[in-house]
């Protein structure tokens, strides 16, 4: 295991990397904010940090990697190709990119960000270039983003290598168990967007009501002396699932972090799943398409 990781749940994926148990994710952080956040991320402990093209910050989050005190060998950097670049050549171009942007020689991390079903042919030659990015020693593993059971089994029936990764939306109020155990079959680990429950999940869901709030987790954080955003972590950590959060704030960060020195009870977890409302917080996966969804993203 890599030293940097120690204390972070590690996990090894299904092609024997190594990827520590939660990430810092920088989605909507604006690339002013972008360095001095993973900058802080880093000292408070985090070593996985998960951008993608599409959030137009990978060179800020490769500028804070290398001012770092922390050695490169011991940050897991995780990037996505967006959809305007899938196809086998505009792939391999489009992870060229995200590498210089980035800075690093090799990116641990690479995904697919949607599924883009009504043009699968390109998400296969898309997939396709990661598969050879991957023998090539470009990438360290490769994986997939907001791919239902569907989509995988579209996926797999074209490709050789089983996605390492399916990165999802996942939390209390929303729980893909079905995506969940379709990873799970296939050896796929579920990471969990949106962890906690955030902003995007009330815009639309008619909840009211923030999981931060909600009277059962707070009251199974009174019995564990930890916050409500710490036992949600926790139950994605004891589900087999790794969370991404996100935030700006050091002491949120070091909060968020410190989740590996308790345990949840088994009725505890049972209730943090009743309170699944089957609302999406996020756009269909069905709904990505090149005519609405397609961004421009620059190559310096």
């Amino acid at each position: 295991m890599m030293a940097g990781f120690d204390g972070l749940q590690t996990r090894a994926l299904n092609n024997g990397s190594l990827m520590p148990g939660i990430g810092f994710g920088v989605f909507q952080a604006p690339p002013e904010q972008t360095v001095d956040a993973v900058t802080a991320a880093l000292a408070c402990g985090y070593r996985h940090i998960d951008t993608a093209a599409s959030y137009l910050n990978e060179r800020e989050v490769g500028q804070a990697i290398a001012q770092s005190d922390v050695a490169r060998d011991d940050v897991f950097v995780e990037s996505k190709v967006w959809i305007s670049d899938y196809g086998f050549e505009s792939t391999m171009r489009a992870v060229e990119v995200s590498r210089a942007k980035l800075g690093v020689e090799r990116i641990d991390l690479m995904l697919l960000h949607q599924a883009l079903p009504g043009r699968f042919d390109l998400t296969v030659a898309a997939y396709r270039a990661l598969e050879r990015l991957l023998a090539d020693g470009v990438v360290g593993a490769i994986g997939v983003s907001n791919f239902m059971a569907d989509h995988l089994d579209r996926l797999l029936a074209e490709v050789e290598v089983v996605p390492a990764v399916n990165q999802v939306e996942y939390h209390a109020y929303f729980q893909q168990s079905a995506v969940a155990d379709a990873n799970a079959a296939r050896g796929i680990a579920t990471q969990a967007w949106s962890p906690i429950g955030g902003i995007t999940f009330y815009r639309d869901s008619g909840v009211g009501r923030s999981t931060l709030d909600d009277p059962t987790i707070a009251q199974i954080a009174s019995r564990h002396d930890k916050s409500p955003a710490q036992i949600m972590l926790r139950w994605h950590i004891e589900s087999g699932r790794q969370p991404i959060v996100k935030s700006v704030n050091p002491a949120r960060m070091r909060e968020n972090l410190d989740i590996f020195d308790f345990s949840l009870s088994p009725d505890d977890a049972a209730a943090i799943n009743a309170l699944n409302t089957g609302v999406r917080g996020g756009n269909e996966p069905d709904a990505y398409n090149l005519d609405d969804f397609a961004i421009d993203i620059p190559s310096t």
